[in-house]
């Protein structure tokens, strides 16, 4: 009786499931089906380039042939090549795959140290978006990371875009202007992530006790994330930080905008209400001149009485 039920369970199971579905390939035998195995099964990324640029002259399936090259390539430390590739190949592949591209390059910019370059296709996915032109005019879009797949909203878009942006700034010791753009992200969609990044962008222009409101949020629990591992890393580098820089006799080191940064000078030629999804100009720009003034009237004035912004004078 038990072998009779054990062959019934075995009976029951399903079948193992097909080839390329248990190793996330797709199927077929063409160009870019070899390239995705080698990629993916063989663990050969050299190899997997070489097939990868065979299937975009063969014309198959050239939107992804692109994308996957151009992140293989990343991880072979030839992004410079990336970079190369997608600026020669994307007249080739749809309207649907140059935002997803725009992404890739985005970070190949970062990684080759190609600050301008970033912030000028950062900007650009800004302005689409303002237009109503991301996500090719959906609301949302679906993402994937790590196999799983989730649904991204524009706000939460907008929110991410910004908080690169203000990342680059930051390279660029622009510090004014990561933190307006830092502060609209937080407006947009709050994290304890990009909390930390204003922090440590209020720290480099010595504005201490603004610096310590917005870590205090963190330490208290009031932003998604504050509870990650990787903020409470962050926190605890920032206080040392704190411990580090906090004399008062600190000078300065706010740095104005840049008069030729007519983007972040012009934010408010750019804002607008937020409104609904189908008024096209989407809702993401609100009115924030105000802010921007008084934040280069306190470089202005923190650079004329050379003290720390924040600290009376």
């Amino acid at each position: 009786m038990k072998e009779k039920k054990q062959m019934e369970i075995q009976l029951q199971e399903p079948p193992p499931p097909p080839y390329h579905v248990l190793h996330k390939l797709p199927a077929g035998d063409s160009p870019y089906v070899r390239a995705k195995h080698v990629q993916l099964v063989d663990k050969d990324p050299e190899a997997a380039i070489g097939l990868f640029w065979k299937a975009i002259k063969a014309g198959d399936r050239i939107d992804s042939a692109v994308k996957d090259m151009a992140v293989v390539m990343k991880q072979q430390d030839r992004s410079e090549e990336a970079i190369g590739a997608i600026n020669s190949f994307r007249d080739r592949c749809s309207k649907q795959a140059q935002e997803s591209l725009d992404n890739v390059l985005i970070d190949l910019y970062k990684k080759c140290g190609r600050i301008e370059e970033q912030i000028q296709l950062l900007k650009q996915k800004l302005r689409m978006i303002y237009h109503g032109e991301a996500f090719n005019g959906k609301p949302t879009k679906t993402a994937r990371s790590h196999g799983k797949k989730f649904q991204v909203t524009i706000k939460q878009e907008t929110s991410r875009i910004l908080g690169n942006l203000g990342w680059a700034y930051m390279q660029q010791e622009n510090y004014l202007a990561a933190e307006a753009v830092y502060r609209k992200a937080q407006i947009i969609d709050p994290d304890a992530n990009k909390a930390c990044n204003l922090c440590q962008c209020l720290i480099k222009q010595a504005r201490y006790v603004e610096a310590q409101f917005v870590v205090d949020e963190v330490i208290q629990g009031k932003l998604p994330g504050s509870g990650d591992p990787k903020s409470r890393n962050r926190i605890k580098e920032l206080l040392k930080e704190f411990e580090s820089q906090r004399p008062i006799s600190i000078a300065c080191t706010a740095i104005g905008l840049n008069s030729e940064d007519t983007f972040v000078a012009g934010l408010d030629q750019l804002m607008s209400p937020w409104t609904s999804y189908r008024s096209r100009r989407l809702p993401i720009f609100e009115e924030i001149s105000p802010f921007r003034d008084q934040l280069a009237c306190r470089g202005q004035v923190c650079q004329r009485q050379q003290l720390p912004s924040g600290v009376a004078s």
